[in-house]
């Protein structure tokens, strides 16, 4: 016959009180979670969101990447005027069509970043004739697991293929005012003179985040088609 020793009192209750304080750390561990989600929403902060597919192939230096992009798509509008204000009206149409404004009424995972390049709108005659304003380009890249992408509602935005490319990429965080992206988009072409990569394009922009984001946290690139100019080695 098994004899079973009797009980400890003083060490139930110290089983007790570890089990209550190891309840009381993992609340306070998920509620620490739950409170840090709720910042990176409140201050901007990027939090899972999918970015096109992309390798670094080199750095140069400590600010410079070139990264090689594979095929995607993307949806893309075209707005004329001051930049800022073309940002913002070509984040609203492109968000329109996201959100349900397109043909099934169907809602498209956000990705980032969101990219802007400059382009030039002719005006209609007789003004084309003697002058131009600059336009500008305002894109969404579309999730990869995207295969057909549902016609915009729309006209003003259309879905474009972008090709396979390579391009050199700067990073820099703050307000991307047209003050800092001149000195950045200067800074990426001096740090490509005297290198193997040659711009074959004209600088974009790219940002990641929304416009609340507090502006040291804020991730912003400027980013040139690079073609590789290294002499083919012989056999």
């Amino acid at each position: 016959m098994a004899v079973v020793p009797p009980r400890n009192p003083s060490s139930a209750a110290h089983l007790a009180g570890m089990w209550f304080r190891m309840t009381k750390v993992l609340l306070m561990a998920s509620l620490l979670g739950s409170l840090l989600l709720s910042a990176c929403s409140v201050f901007g902060v990027r939090s899972g969101t999918e970015e096109p597919r992309n390798s670094v192939v080199e750095r140069l230096g400590d600010a410079v990447e070139i990264r090689h992009y594979a095929p995607r798509l993307a949806a893309e509008t075209t707005v004329p005027g001051d930049a800022t204000a073309a940002r913002g009206e070509g984040f609203r149409r492109l968000a329109g069509y996201i959100f349900g404004g397109n043909q099934g009424s169907a809602r498209i995972e956000m990705t980032a970043p969101v990219a802007q390049s400059g382009t030039r709108i002719d005006m209609t005659a007789p003004v084309a004739q003697t002058s131009a304003r600059a336009g500008w380009v305002i894109r969404f890249y579309l999730p990869a697991g995207l295969a057909d992408a549902p016609v915009p509602n729309d006209a003003r935005v259309r879905i474009v293929p972008v090709s396979e490319e390579m391009m050199a990429v700067l990073r820099f965080s703050g307000l991307a005012t047209e003050g800092a992206l001149t000195n950045q988009r200067a800074a990426l072409l001096a740090a490509l003179s005297g290198t193997q990569w040659r711009p074959v394009g004209e600088p974009v922009t790219w940002f990641y985040d929304p416009p609340w984001t507090l502006p040291p946290l804020r991730r912003n690139e400027v980013a040139v088609p690079v073609s590789d100019q290294a002499p083919s080695r012989s056999p």
